[in-house]
Formats: C-alpha cells, structure tokens, sequence
C-alpha cells in the first residue's frame, strides 16, 4: 500500500471513499533563506577593495606625487617670494633679536637697507629704459643697415654688379623670415608640453625636499632607522614637538632654526648637540616630550636622552645610533687584567661606560652607596661589582648581609669578616645585629686620639628592603624593620650614615622597588652615591635618586626593564658628570659568578686570611682567647689593632669597648710572646696562640669579657 504524505500548510482535500489511507507528516516551518540585497553585496566588494594593500600603496603613490608638485610649487614660490623681497632679511634679523643678538641683527638691518636701495634703483632704471631701449633699437637699426648697405656696395664694386648692394640686407632678412619659421613651428608644441616641463621640475623639487605627508612616502623613507642625524632634522623634530611657541618661533627665523643648534659632536655610539630653545619656550616642555622627540628623530625612545646644561633656556640631547644601546660593551677591566689592584683612598672603580663610549669609574672613597631598581635588572651585579674592585685593597674590610640568599656573595666567604646569607627573618636579625656591631666599632673609631687612621669598613646590606619590611620585634618590643626611632636596621643605618664616613665606616644597600616603606626617606638621602636601574615610575625615580637629579633629566622609569639590564643613572661626586649635568647614565660591565670566583681568589691571595662568620651568636659568656683565635684565623700573624677590630665586629656588646691594655692582659695570662712587635709594629702570633690554647689549664677555665 502507498503513503501520501501532505504538508500540513496547505489545505487537504476531503478523501473519497476509494482513497487509500493518508498518513500525515509533520513538515517543520522552515525559514526561506533571503538574498543578500544588492547594495550589501556592493558594500562588501567596496570595502574589500578600499583595505586592500594594493589599493592603499596605489592611493599613497597617488597623493605622494601629486604632494611633490604642489610642494614644490610651494617651494619655489617662497624662494621667488624671498629673491624678490626683503623677508629672507627681515626673518633673520627677527632670529637675531629673539636670540638676543643686537650685533647681527644690526648687521641684518643694514643689508636689508642696502638691498631696499639696489631695489629702488632698478625700479627707477626701468621707468626710462622704454624711452632707451627705443633709441638703441632705432640707433642700432639705423647702423646695422648701414653696414649692411656698406657691406653690399663693397660687394658691387667688387663683382660689378649693382644688384649685389641689397644682397647683405636681402639675406638678413631671408635669415629673421627662417627663424620667424622656426619659432611658428616650434611654439604649438611648446605650449603644450611647457606646462608638463614645468609639473616636473616642480615635481622634481618637491621629492627632492621630501614635501608629501610621511604616511604616504615610500617605506623605506617612513621609518627613516637608522638615518644620521642632521641639523634640519633635528630641528624639524624640534618644529613638530607639539610647542605652539617653539614652532612659530622656527617659522619666524630667517635660517629656518638652524641658529638654535650647537654644533653637533660624535659622542660615543651617537651624537650629542645643544638646542638654545627661543624666548617663551621651557625646557621643561621638551622634556616632558622626549618619547615625540624620538620618534620625530626616528629613534626609540630609550635612544634619546634630554639633559639639561648649565646655559640658560638650553637642552643638551644625546642621540644613539639606531640599535647601538642593544649591542653590548666589552668585559670589565678586573677581568682582563689579572694584574690589577686597587686604592681605596685615591683609586676609582671601573664600572662600565657612560653613553658616549667612555670609561665610567666610580671613587667609593669614604662615600655610602645606594643602589636600587626593579628586581632582575642587574643590581646585585653593579653592587657587587664595585666590592670586588675595592676587595683588591687589602686593607679594606667586609662586613656582608645578603638578604636574598642564593649564592650572589658567596665568593666573599674567606674574605668577608662577617657573611650572612638568607632571606628569612632570622637572618635579617642577624645583619642588624652586624650593622649594630659596625656601630659600635665606629664610636670607638670616632673616640680614638686626633689623627688615628682607620682601614676602610664597608658594610654591605643587599636586597635591603627585606630588613626595612621585617615586622619582627626583640624581647624588648622594638621592631627590627620599619622607619620609626626605635627601629633597629634602621637607626642603625641612619647613625652609620650620620658619623661613619669620618672614620672609614660606609653603608652599601641594594634594594628593589623603593618606596617610603622599603626604602625610607632618611636612608635614602644619607647615600652619597645613588644610582638607580630601570624603575616603574617617576615618583621611584624621585625616591631613588632625588627631585635635582630628575629635575635635570635623569630618567631611570624610562630605561626598558629586561632590555635595559645593568644600565643604571648616577647621581654622584665620585663620577665624572659632564658640566652642569646632575646624573650620568652607565652601562655596567657584567662580571658572572665564575669571574667574580677568580677575582676574590686575587684578593684573598693579597691577604693574611680572614675567618668569616656567618652568624652573630648572643651571650653573656664569652670565651676571650678563643674569640682571639678565631678572628686572627689562618694568619701567621695580624696586627693588635685589626685584632681589636675584628673582634668589635665579632661581638660589639663583648669587645666594642675593649683596648689594647685589655688585649695584652688576656694574651700575657695565656703565655708569654703571644703578642710582640715585628718592624716595629705588634702582632699577634697564631703558632704562640694555638699552643697557648692547647696548653692552658684542662678546667675549662675562660675569662669573662
């Protein structure tokens, strides 16, 4: 049997009797697909059309030709303007006045007079050259056919011929008819290719001056990398900063601003010129502009850098070469030449190189120093770094807290008198408990005789933020961290900072990220040297290297943090800054953990032997000859003074008040000739000490310091 299947949208027939059963199916409504109209259709394909490349570099060749003819136009209509007129003198006399010139523009005035009367004379001249050009054409008609006739009646007598009298006048004529020919056929084609010759020569000035709009030149002129700098494109890149006052005052100047540039200088891997900017104009408003600057330059913007010099209303920049901060500099001196040492009070460490390829050294004589910048950005190498060119004077002394931890100063360990590594809060109760010590040796320092000389003490705090966020508080309730007067790390920091440059006692800090709560205000301005690396903002970079030094253009939130890594800007006396500059910028050499292991072996070798502590033990009970023992360690012998000072930095609250009297009493009850002098200077012997300590008395008997 057969099914019909109906479509219940459309009407059903009644059945007849004969019909054979229908079975109805449901037939879901389905909705007619609807044509796309036409015009979105034409939409589409104009749109498709107009993003096209090929459309867009054709619509750029378009304008950019027609742009070279109308700015040509423009050109030459204003050199015509200029040759023909006195504005050429009268810009530059107005150049002159508005850079405070009287002499030149006086000397502008007085061409531009001598100019107004050439023109009054020309002018005057050609009120009667009609009236003269009418009598030399008569006069001069008049004797040239008189030589022709002349010349013909010669030819007469000569052929006896009378007809050769007009032959000279016949053929004159004959010769003006041919070039009167000549001009007939050649002036219709004149007139209609003149014009083309005159769209292409300006078409031709135009390009030449590069007059289109920058989207439309070709691409290779667009991004202009790499391109040397010039004067007019420095002061193109002045004109379109965006100063209302700085553009119309270029406009204005009769050399078009060439008169507001120093000469431009080679400076390292780029070039350095002076802009004296016209009346009305701040050099704060360039500033502010430096990332326009450089792209107006075709430079990044961490390629441009805006320094303020000592002249008034004047902006020093220093331009790189495309790509050459990317290229790195070569090793440090204290890697090539193992031969090398170092001075303390007269020397200066190689650091790096400044921007324009010169060796940067930094003096670290008796200056506290602080270093800060965003985390992995080549801090502790830059720290570190100037420890081991002032760890090749071996008179100078190490007492080393590594907040971190990770294995950054582990070289010091032999070197170092105290080395403490960690981050935890233990460890930053030990490394206040060592700058404490540093203290108290420092009020000894500071009570000894008018005169007494002190080796240098450097006291090394890295990633510093941790002791100043450090919330733990000693049994007496007073915070280890924290900015207040009862804050240990930081009174500690801050009485370093007040007295311990006049005896030879530095702070050195690195620290990340500084804010008034990691870094606090008084810590930071006790530093002699700052120097900052790449920051966030310029409210850090005000932190870290102080409102002069940004003020006058240093500018470290600018550095790209991972692309800059060890570039850092120096505030600081002890580095030579270029005159009236307040910071310097340096690339730091970068020294790795394997170099740094075989420069502290050097210094270490110009050294007796230092015992390192790594921990700072409290107590009451102390242990005298054995303390001595231990700071005298692997020398054969060490001078009484440094002996006393090893041990006030051992323990301040035991031996910071102890004198040589009470050194000898402890050495003299131990056995005879401990302590002696050798050229003239006592020493304390390790072999006499060692025997002294296997020899005394089996009850164990100690003294109480």
């Amino acid at each position: 049997m057969s099914e019909n299947v109906v479509n219940l949208h459309k009407p059903i027939d009644p059945p007849t009797v004969d019909a054979a059963p229908t079975v109805l199916t449901v037939v879901p409504d389905v909705p007619a697909v609807r044509p796309v109209p036409l015009w979105v259709r034409s939409g589409r394909a104009v749109k498709q059309v107009a993003t096209d490349e090929r459309t867009k570099n054709t619509g750029r060749v378009i304008v950019r030709h027609g742009a070279y003819v109308v700015g040509g136009a423009r050109i030459v209509a204003r050199r015509t303007w200029d040759g023909r007129t006195g504005s050429r003198y009268e810009r530059m006399m107005r150049a002159a006045e508005a850079a405070g010139n009287l002499e030149a523009a006086e000397e502008w005035e007085e061409r531009l007079q001598r100019f107004r009367t050439a023109r009054h004379h020309r002018r005057m001249d050609l009120l009667h050259s009609p009236v003269e050009a009418a009598k030399g054409l008569a006069v001069g008609t008049g004797m040239g056919i008189g030589v022709l006739v002349g010349l013909g009646v010669v030819m007469a007598i000569s052929n006896g011929d009378v007809k050769d009298v007009v032959t000279p006048l016949s053929a004159t004529i004959d010769f003006i008819a041919l070039l009167i020919r000549i001009v007939q056929i050649v002036w219709g084609p004149a007139l209609v290719i003149g014009p083309f010759l005159a769209l292409l020569a300006l078409w031709t000035v135009g390009s030449k001056q590069q007059s289109a709009p920058p989207w439309a030149l070709p691409a290779n002129v667009r991004s202009g990398e790499g391109e040397p700098i010039t004067p007019s494109i420095v002061v193109k890149a002045l004109r379109d900063l965006g100063v209302p006052a700085l553009r119309n005052a270029i406009k204005e100047m009769g050399d078009a601003g060439a008169s507001m540039l120093g000469p431009i200088r080679i400076a390292g891997c780029g070039i350095e010129v002076d802009v004296t900017l016209p009346s009305g104009v701040s050099t704060h408003e360039v500033q502010q502009r430096r990332r326009k600057l450089a792209e107006n330059l075709t430079r990044h913007e961490h390629e441009v850098f805006i320094t303020i010099p000592e002249a008034a209303r004047t902006v020093r920049l220093w331009v790189a070469d495309s790509g050459a901060l990317d290229e790195p500099i070569g090793p440090s001196p204290l890697v090539t030449d193992e031969t090398m040492t170092a001075d303390y009070a007269k020397g200066k460490a190689p650091w790096g190189q400044d921007l324009r390829g010169d060796a940067a050294a930094l003096s670290l004589y008796q200056r506290h120093l602080l270093i800060t910048g965003l985390s992995n950005q080549g801090k502790t190498v830059a720290l570190r770094s100037l420890a081991l060119w002032v760890a090749l004077d071996k008179s100078v002394q190490f007492l080393m807290g590594d907040l971190k931890g990770v294995g950054d100063w582990a070289m010091f360990d032999g070197l170092a008198t105290t080395l403490i590594q960690g981050p935890t809060d233990e460890h930053v109760i030990q490394v206040t408990e060592m700058v404490e010590g540093a203290v108290e040796e420092m009020n000894r320092r500071l009570q000894a005789p008018p005169g007494t000389q002190f080796p240098a003490l450097i006291v090394l705090v890295d990633e510093a933020q941790v002791a100043f966020m450090c919330p733990v508080k000693d049994e007496d309730k007073r915070p280890y961290g924290g900015s207040k007067s009862n804050s240990r790390y930081f009174m500690a920091v801050r009485k370093i900072h007040n007295q311990g440059r006049a005896v030879n006692v530095l702070m050195w800090q690195g620290t990340q990220d500084p804010t008034d709560q990691n870094l606090p205000k008084l810590v930071r301005e006790g530093a002699h040297t700052r120097a900052s690396l790449a920051l966030g903002t310029e409210s850090q970079a005000r932190m870290a290297l102080g409102d002069k030094a940004v003020d006058g253009g240093a500018a470290p939130n600018l550095l790209r943090p991972g692309l800059d890594q060890g570039t850092l800007v120096v505030a600081s006396s002890g580095i030579d800054i270029p005159k009236g500059q307040s910071s310097i910028t340096v690339r730091t050499h970068y020294i790795d953990d394997d170099a740094a292991e075989a420069i502290t072996a050097r210094a270490k070798a110009l050294r007796d032997g230092v015992t390192t502590l790594h921990a700072i033990e409290p107590g009451e009970d102390r242990d005298p000859l054995a303390d001595i023992a231990t700071v005298v360690g692997d020398a054969a012998r060490v001078r009484t003074k440094d002996v006393l000072a090893r041990l006030a930095t051992l323990n301040a609250d035991a031996y910071g008040s102890w004198s040589f009297t009470d050194l000898k009493r402890v050495l003299d009850d131990a056995g005879p000739d401990i302590a002696y002098k050798s050229d003239g200077v006592m020493v304390v012997a390790r072999d006499r000490l060692t025997r002294a300590l296997a020899n005394r008395d089996t009850d164990g008997s100690a003294f109480a310091a």
